[in-house]
């Protein structure tokens, strides 16, 4: 059965297919289109996003918490990261999705429709759901191209978590300073760490965090957790409030590839998430407004989003901790002990020069990433 023809279809309402419609939804240029942002579950999603960025942004009315200040601590170095013009700043998704179904539903110019979409036919210009079709002159995909996970060709690591809401009987933390990394409580043989996300001295955040080319058990990460709780913060006395989990490709995999006259791929099914770091919420932020802006200017909605520079720098870090997973914790060390937060930032959002580049290379120097150069240039 046919449904009605739209002039965009959006594919996924998650993190990029809200703001997307939101951004199109606020523009007068698009005024007039008729648009549908597609999925099977717009119920509000338990995980939490993360990002740094200098000074007021928009989106500092649905924060939770930021941080000025933040730590990085390994088995040698306990190192204070004064962030200064930049801040740390944390949203849940709940409140996000909310916002922005909100704004969008009240604009009156965009339609949801629940349905699962199963394939675009690019010739006829319908995606096929499991209740109708729907044609449009443009879709933006959201769908994650599973065969990356086959690809000989590209390196695939995950970012995979459990994270506890705590309250504790003691204050334990302190509020002023989240840890971005700390690699005490140690898996073997794979980069992993704590990460931890401070509310009050009593409240807080609290995730196991693996980057590694295998997945684990649930129990593994309330174990590590535990031993952290007991080991680090020397406290058993703690209530856990929620919990959140997750598991982020972390890929130089060319999804981008996909992107063509008619169809846009966006989110992580668009290579969106930073490879080397598993972050999207602030790429997401600069896609879809170079997005509007290609569409304006007559260009194709895909044209351009990606810099292959830093995707080559991302291909050769990721093969690093692929063939080498134990030294995540050395790497790191040099990464955060070498260069500082500012500088640290404007690399991983791909905003510095050759030669800065060059610089934060030169820290991470070894072996390892000679080889990965080789194997990923050659």
């Amino acid at each position: 059965m046919l449904g009605p023809r739209y002039f965009y279809v959006i594919i996924g309402g998650g993190l990029a297919g809200l703001q997307l419609a939101r951004q199109l939804s606020r523009d007068v240029f698009f005024k007039g289109k008729k648009i549908a942002i597609i999925d099977s579950d717009f119920s509000m999603p338990v995980k939490t996003w993360c990002f740094w960025e200098k000074g007021k942004g928009k989106w500092d009315d649905l924060l939770t918490k930021s941080w000025n200040k933040g730590k990085f601590i390994s088995s040698e170095e306990n190192i204070d990261l004064q962030l200064s013009p930049y801040t740390y700043k944390m949203i849940k998704a709940k409140d996000y999705h909310q916002k922005l179904q909100d704004e969008i539903e009240e604009s009156g110019d965009i339609e949801f429709i629940t349905d699962e979409i199963q394939k675009i036919d690019p010739v006829t210009m319908k995606a096929k759901g499991q209740k109708k079709s729907y044609g449009a002159t443009h879709f933006f995909d959201s769908r994650v191209d599973p065969s990356y996970l086959e690809s000989k060709k590209h390196t695939t690591i995950f970012q995979h978590f459990k994270g506890w809401e705590v309250e504790t009987e003691k204050p334990v933390f302190t509020p002023d300073s989240f840890t971005m990394m700390d690699y005490r409580i140690k898996y073997p043989d794979a980069t992993a760490f704590t990460y931890i996300l401070p509310f009050t001295e009593k409240k807080a955040l609290v995730e196991y965090t693996f980057f590694s080319p295998f997945l684990t058990e649930d129990k593994v990460y309330d174990e590590m957790l535990q031993q952290y709780f007991e080991k680090v913060l020397k406290t058993k006395d703690f209530k856990i409030k929620s919990t959140e989990t997750g598991v982020i490709p972390m890929t130089d995999f060319p999804f981008d590839k996909a992107n063509t006259e008619q169809i846009t791929k966006i989110g992580t099914g668009g290579g969106w998430v930073k490879p080397s770091t598993g972050y999207s919420f602030k790429n997401t932020e600069k896609r879809i407004a170079k997005i509007i802006d290609n569409i304006k200017s007559g260009k194709q909605p895909g044209e351009n989003l990606i810099n292959n520079k830093f995707r080559k720098y991302d291909a050769i870090f990721l093969d690093v901790l692929a063939q080498n997973n134990q030294k995540g914790e050395e790497i790191f060390t040099k990464f955060y002990t070498k260069n500082s937060p500012q500088d640290i930032f404007r690399y991983l959002d791909e905003e510095t020069s050759v030669s800065e580049d060059l610089k934060i290379m030169l820290s991470l120097y070894s072996f390892d990433f000679v080889a990965s150069f080789f194997r990923k240039t050659f």
